[in-house]
């Protein structure tokens, strides 16, 4: 309870934490309340989330996904003793561990984050007796940040975690802002604890596909009927929303096309793409069919905006008119089309649209920074140090792209970061791309989109055919606070700028150099992670 005689020793909220216990069931549900009232001061929060730490002579062995899982070290071998402090505070290099397995591996917490949509389930077993123990959040409805935001799961310690509210890749964005009297309330959970065993040790490892099949029964049975407190609607107080997603990009198509595969939400009223720095409020994802439909089902009362983005497609989609949301409802939209950004025909892209780098030149790690899962994973980029790795590939000068002979597979860093200088300093780096246009309309408009899977207080400049312009054609001022690159993220907030080219900039027939500066430079995580480029050719119209 908030008791405003201790103001700065106690977060002025109202916070009713609840547990239950249900006949039959091999676990327990955790769930709470949080309220701030018009007589509590301002307030910051940060961080909310159910931390369990299990005893660290019996849980060895954890599982966040299906390759995703691994004996793990002690945590004693992150000690002083046994463990080399790296860059930042949860990353140890683990030099004397209790099992020499583990002897020149990195342990760092941030190498086992999932986006929301992923972060169902996870935990730890332990082989003697053969138990689980295991997180299971059947929900993201009151998660924040939408569908593709990162968090932890389960870390050494052994720790397993249900999240709630953090800043994680994202930054000050996802920290829950409260103003002196705001009211606010809202529930969070439940999530369920859940335990599971099997007689022989030798069947220790199946514990983790019962903790699936679990997980599966406890999605399928939200919203949970045994609440016992009106602010956590039933499912028939709820409502439903369904329709059809089209995409409209005549440079692609004149038909309009499905929208295969589009993140679908209901989220509170704000500007294109709010939701993935929304952090009060309730939101509700789904993903469309081949065919671009969607149902959105268990919707809390509220009112709502419809808001959608397209694996593909660059930019965000809003539904303009408001959904109000009421017990019982079935709400149609019909057919929704989405025009992404577009004023001319590709002349040049680099990458694919999908919010993540995760389809650019990954490096090989410094075998002295190893993560033993990721050797021959999809998730290479979860290894430790890569940002290093750069200036080991480009010691002399920054990355030239040539379009038409370079492949972003290959030959684009997946993250543009500072230059180690020595003595602790680092240098801002310039990438060219290079790129010939015929037939220049020198009176007409080129338009060059930067789409940003992630940016950590960084300044992107953009200049034509001039490296040392000043002003440059186009600066994004300081962006971004998701440290994604530091948390092996691939991915942070999403950013998409659209900058114009007036055809007297270009040089026909020739080389035309696009420049890209990220100009800040001091810290080594500090940089940019491109999603896709696309320089356009003039509108027809």
């Amino acid at each position: 309870m908030w008791d405003s005689s201790v103001q700065g020793k106690q977060a002025p909220l109202y916070i009713d934490r609840r547990f239950v216990m249900l006949r039959g069931s091999s676990g327990f549900y955790s769930y709470a309340i949080f309220e701030h009232l018009e007589d509590m001061p301002a307030f910051n929060l940060n961080t909310t989330r159910i931390a369990f730490m299990l005893r660290k002579d019996k849980f060895h062995y954890m599982a966040v996904a299906d390759n995703r899982q691994r004996f793990m070290p002690d945590p004693d071998d992150r000690l002083p003793e046994r463990g080399q402090a790296l860059a930042y505070p949860e990353a140890v290099l683990l030099v004397n561990p209790i099992e020499p397995e583990f002897k020149g591996e990195v342990d760092d917490k941030y190498q086992y984050s999932s986006e929301n949509k992923d972060n169902r389930v996870h935990g730890w077993i332990c082989f003697d007796p053969p138990l689980g123990f295991w997180q299971i959040t059947p929900s993201n409805e009151f998660r924040t940040g939408g569908p593709i935001k990162q968090d932890l799961t389960s870390h050494v310690n052994p720790t397993t975690l249900a999240i709630f509210v953090t800043s994680h890749y994202a930054g000050m964005d996802l920290v829950v802002k409260f103003e002196t009297g705001e009211i606010w309330k809202k529930v969070l959970g439940p999530v369920f604890s859940y335990l599971n065993s099997v007689p022989d040790e030798a069947d220790a490892l199946s514990l983790w596909d019962d903790a699936k099949e679990q997980m599966n029964k406890e999605v399928q049975s939200w919203p949970y009927s045994f609440p016992a407190s009106e602010e956590f609607p039933r499912s028939d107080q709820r409502g439903t929303v369904w329709g059809r997603l089209l995409v409209q990009d005549r440079c692609i198509s004149e038909e309009q096309i499905p929208a295969k595969g589009a993140y679908v939400g209901l989220a509170p009223p704000g500007d294109l793409g709010s939701w993935q720095r929304e952090c009060k409020g309730y939101q509700f994802w789904t993903t469309a069919d081949e065919g671009g439909h969607f149902v959105i089902k268990n919707i809390r009362a509220g009112n709502y905006n419809l808001y959608a983005f397209v694996p593909g497609f660059i930019g965000d989609y809003r539904y303009t008119t408001a959904i109000n949301i009421t017990s019982g409802c079935h709400t149609k939209v019909g057919d929704l089309v989405y025009e992404p950004p577009r004023d001319g025909p590709t002349l040049w892209e680099i990458g694919i649209p999908d919010r993540s780098a995760a389809e650019f030149y990954v490096p090989d790690l410094n075998p002295n920074y190893i993560n033993k899962l990721y050797m021959n994973h999809p998730d290479r980029f979860r290894q430790y140090g890569l940002w290093e790795r750069y200036a080991d590939l480009y010691p002399d000068e920054d990355l030239v792209y040539e379009v038409g002979r370079s492949d972003y597979k290959n030959d684009w860093f997946f993250a543009q970061v500072t230059r180690k200088a020595g003595n602790n300093t680092y240098k801002s780096t310039t990438w060219q791309i290079k790129f010939k246009v015929e037939n220049v309309k020198h009176t007409k408009i080129y338009k060059l989109r930067l789409a940003l899977a992630s940016a950590h207080r960084s300044e992107l400049q953009v200049r034509i055919n001039d490296r040392e312009a000043d002003p440059p054609l186009f600066s994004s001022g300081v962006i971004g606070w998701d440290n994604a690159i530091a948390r092996h993220g691939i991915h942070g907030l999403y950013w998409l700028f659209n900058v114009d080219i007036t055809g007297s900039q270009l040089v026909g027939g020739d080389i035309n150099t696009i420049f890209l500066t990220q100009a800040k430079s001091t810290s080594p995580f500090q940089g940019i992670m491109y999603d896709y480029i696309r320089l356009e050719g003039p509108s027809s119209s």
